[in-house]
């Protein structure tokens, strides 16, 4: 990816007050020419996190006032912004309206997207994803910006810039793409094949109010202060996981991206510019993800080592599991399941271990956040 200026700027910006979040946004842009790159007339794609219909101050979508002052730079330079993305569920108006409305950005007065169709595309240098259905209206894009949300998950444990364009596949067939790449670092290495396809001309990350605890849709909103900008989204997401304490090698897309090179593998190896130390917060609730390749070199490599990380992928790997006083029986996990691993018995899910792929689409679509990460207990020995 193309790169000038430094790798991440990071701005202070307290709250969602709009002169506040007009001037964050200007300072983070600034040391990358300050969107000069957009001419009268282009049309600018602002691919937004909008997970769920969830309010503004849930942490869980990408807050309206940030958009609206992003909406409001692209228009002073005398062209076209549109805001969509296309979160789990129906990719058609009836569904989007709802998410639109319920995230604020209806009350915003925001440019929204309403083109609703999907094309084939190829990626001929995808690593592990040749051949993709995305969303048509980022096609018709003269320029894109990833504006994206931090935020803990269940699966790849960070969701932040490289994430976000995982929305650029439709709504519906998003479960299809976790069963074709059911292991996290695949699906990692999936969502990297996206990135490079659509190379956004800029990250930003909403890092004001971020959700920690059970995300990307049933955490817990947390404070972070800060604003974040750049032009390659790992770099990016390196001194996220930095803030929120996550170890990077727990990061599938950290891991992805060391391995073609795209970004170094601690923060302190960034070009920061702005007080980013001042930001890291201070037990924040994470999922961690542990994997069985981190503690094959133990076994000394080989077929020995091979059957060690296998047999510890198995036994320490996060999994969903069912808070049962919190479940309604709506079915929706049941619905949203691309393994088909759950079944419903006294109006409640069931999870099939030996078919669950453990992809975490139940637990980032629980309408009532009952879905929960679980960490098995040689999981929690091993974190001590």
């Amino acid at each position: 990816m193309k790169d000038h200026g430094p790798d991440v700027v990071c701005v202070p910006c307290a709250d969602y007050e709009p002169v506040r979040v007009r001037a964050a946004l200007e300072a983070a842009v600034a040391p990358f020419g300050g969107l000069d790159w957009v001419k009268p007339g282009m049309r600018i794609g602002i691919k937004a996190n909008l997970v769920a219909a969830m309010r503004p101050e849930r942490a869980a979508t990408t807050h309206p006032a940030l958009l609206r002052a992003l909406v409001d730079l692209i228009e002073e330079k005398g062209a076209e912004a549109v805001v969509g993305d296309s979160p789990g569920g129906l990719y058609n108006g009836a569904f989007l309206n709802r998410v639109y409305q319920a995230a604020g950005l209806n009350a915003a007065g925001l440019p929204l997207n309403h083109d609703f169709s999907t094309r084939e595309i190829r990626l001929p240098e995808g690593k592990l994803c040749k051949r993709a259905t995305v969303t048509g209206w980022l096609l018709d894009c003269d320029g894109i910006i990833n504006f994206a949300k931090l935020k803990s998950h269940g699966m790849m444990g960070l969701s932040a810039a490289a994430k976000n364009l995982f929305g650029s596949v439709p709504g519906t067939m998003k479960p299809e793409y976790h069963f074709r790449f059911p292991d996290p670092a695949d699906f990692a290495d999936m969502l990297l094949d996206l990135d490079e396809f659509w190379r956004p001309r800029l990250h930003l990350v909403d890092a004001v109010l971020a959700m920690e605890g059970n995300g990307p849709t049933a955490g817990q909103p947390r404070p972070v202060g800060c604003l974040l900008a750049g032009e390659n989204p790992h770099r990016i997401d390196l001194l996220c996981a930095g803030l929120i304490g996550l170890e990077p090698g727990t990061v599938p897309t950290l891991r992805a991206a060391w391995d073609r090179g795209l970004c170094p593998r601690t923060p302190e190896e960034l070009e920061i510019l702005g007080p980013w130390r001042s930001f890291v917060t201070e037990g924040f609730q994470i999922i961690t993800q542990r994997n069985g390749l981190q503690f094959q070199s133990i076994m000394g490599g080989g077929r020995r080592g091979a059957l060690f990380s296998k047999f510890l992928s198995r036994s320490i790997a996060a999994r969903p599991g069912v808070d049962k006083a919190a479940c309604v029986g709506c079915r929706r996990c049941q619905q949203i399941c691309p393994a088909k691993a759950i079944v419903m018995k006294n109006r409640r899910p069931v999870i099939d271990r030996k078919a669950c792929i453990r992809c975490f689409c139940c637990q980032e679509f629980c309408p009532e956040g009952a879905m929960r990460v679980r960490r098995p207990p040689l999981a929690r020995l091993l974190e001590r």
